[in-house]
């Protein structure tokens, strides 16, 4: 076992995990990122299309707060909505624009062009035409790979944090406060466990939405920091609340393309495949009604009425030449599947999209365990409450991206002074080989568990039924992961199905329906 050591170690390399390093080799840190891809820009924000908020031309924090809290059901953390409202677009211009000269999308006047998307009261949202989170993770990540300070260790799995209590002899540690130092990640390249050992720990893992059968996420969004954040002890909140797309493009089986809610802000329209539009029966705003109001309607509408989709039509709203200026991206995938958007509609489905909970952190990003910070999706701030607010998770890995750092560099002495203690060696017990078969049939039972039985359409019956059958499948494979050698595909899983278990449990708990969560029963 190899054991690498560092002031900072950050797990993921999306935007907050980016931002983070920057910030913080910018103090003169040592920081390690590591990212489970070959590539280190493959990751939820780089396949982000919608934008970022910043402020519109009649905006405030204070109207920003209330379209979030509104949004969010009441059940945001307003100290955290507060904060971030007040310091979100600040970030925006000293990071994003001035510092890493991300190419937002300009006006004829040369303005920044800013959209609309559901539920905010005015056009605030900055873009890069409908690929904006590619253009911002790719303008960060050339600032990290360019800085001396921070090494990015691609192809590494993380496997479980490293505590003082868990995974060291010193029989005194029990009585002292839980203390993290560092992760197991497995090495896909040599099959080996390295130790991680840090002074700070980061987890920015994103979110858990590709345990569903139909999401937006990309393949690694498994949930691997809740899942390890439980294990070691961190607290978790509103994991029931999990957010599901209205809009996403459904092709090769159950993958789905994200059709950004920026196309409803600049239009476009929702309909039956027979042509009626249907979203005033459900809301005021129509097709611009916040997105848990809009996903359940559809999903009403396709249950109720056998249709396999609803269509999202914006060829009837806007001039085809514009369509392929503004949402280029959307234009070329669309067509390559024989969907051309600019003279016909587009038939969309709900799927998972973000997780509006996760481990519970306060307004710096600490959780409840010292020396572990969590940002982006991975944590609950309480911004998004029960419902998230198109474009401010982005806002939001900036935010907290920054304060961790400055938090950690707040107390600098008190973070490098820290010289972890010996940990355990990694001991390998596993003696048979990974049978795929089994583990890709396990992570398809946990996905239709999830859709079917804690999806959009929640009873007791069916969380009943997906505990029972989630606390059965976490036995088998715990006990599948101890005499099988390890593999990323079996680290995933194990991740997979303890976070799923995790979903389930918080909604079965909570039997008031609210924002993104909705029981019948």
């Amino acid at each position: 076992m190899d054991v690498i050591k560092t002031d900072l170690l950050i797990i993921g390399g999306g935007m907050s995990g980016c931002v983070a390093a920057l910030r913080a080799a910018s103090h003169g840190l040592d920081v390690v990122l590591t990212v489970k891809e070959k590539d280190p820009l493959e990751c939820n924000t780089y396949h982000a299309q919608g934008g970022i908020v910043y402020k519109g031309k009649k905006d405030s924090p204070e109207e920003l707060a209330k379209d979030i809290l509104v949004a969010g059901d009441s059940a945001g953390y307003p100290p955290a909505v507060k904060m971030m409202t007040k310091e979100g677009p600040k970030l925006v211009k000293e990071i994003l624009i001035d510092w890493a000269n991300v190419p937002f999308s300009t006006d004829s006047s040369g303005d920044l062009h800013l959209t609309g998307e559901a539920a905010h009261s005015v056009r605030r949202i900055i873009h890069v035409d409908d690929f904006t989170g590619k253009a911002i993770e790719t303008s960060l990540m050339k600032l990290v790979k360019e800085n001396s300070n921070i090494s990015v260790n691609t192809m590494c799995v993380a496997i479980d944090l490293l505590t003082e209590q868990h995974h060291t002899n010193d029989l005194m540690a029990v009585y002292r406060k839980p203390t993290c130092m560092g992760a197991y990640l497995f090495n896909i390249k040599s099959q080996r466990v390295d130790a991680y050992l840090a002074k700070a720990t980061i987890l920015a893992t994103g979110g858990f939405s590709r345990i569903y059968l139909f999401t937006t996420n990309i393949e690694g969004a498994i949930g691997d920091g809740f899942a390890m954040g439980h294990r070691a002890g961190v607290d978790l909140i509103n994991m029931e609340y999990v957010q599901f797309h209205p809009t996403a493009f459904r092709y090769k089986d159950s993958k789905c393309f994200l059709i950004s809610e920026a196309m409803r802000g600049e239009g476009a329209v929702l309909k039956t495949p027979d042509g009626n539009t249907f979203m005033k029966k459900y809301h005021r705003d129509g097709s611009l009604a916040p997105r848990d109001v809009v996903a359940r309607a559809i999903h009403k509408e396709m249950f109720e009425n056998k249709y396999p989709h609803v269509l999202l039509d914006i060829a009837s709203y806007m001039k085809a030449e514009k369509i392929k200026t503004r949402f280029p991206n959307i234009y070329e995938t669309c067509l390559a599947h024989d969907v051309d958007i600019t003279s016909q509609p587009i038939p969309v489905v709900p799927a998972a999209h973000f997780a509006c909970g996760g481990v519970k952190v306060d307004l710096w990003g600490k959780t409840n365990i010292d020396r572990l910070y969590a940002i982006g999706e991975v944590s609950c701030t309480g911004v998004h409450g029960a419902n998230r607010l198109a474009s401010t998770s982005t806002l939001e890995c900036l935010v907290w991206g920054d304060r961790a750092i400055r938090a950690i560099i707040k107390d600098k002495d008190y973070y490098l002074e820290y010289d972890p203690p010996k940990i355990k060696e990694w001991i390998y017990t596993g003696v048979e080989e990974p049978d795929l078969a089994l583990i890709h049939q396990d992570m398809n039972v946990l996905r239709y568990v999830m859709w079917n039985y804690v999806g959009l359409d929640r009873t007791k019956e069916r969380l009943k039924r997906a505990i029972e059958d989630l606390t059965h499948l976490k036995e088998d494979v715990e006990n599948f992961y101890r005499y099988t050698t390890l593999s990323r595909e079996l680290i995933e899983l194990r991740h997979a199905i303890h976070t799923g278990l995790l979903v389930a449990q918080s909604a079965w708990l909570n039997k008031r329906s609210l924002g993104c969560h909705y029981r019948r029963s």
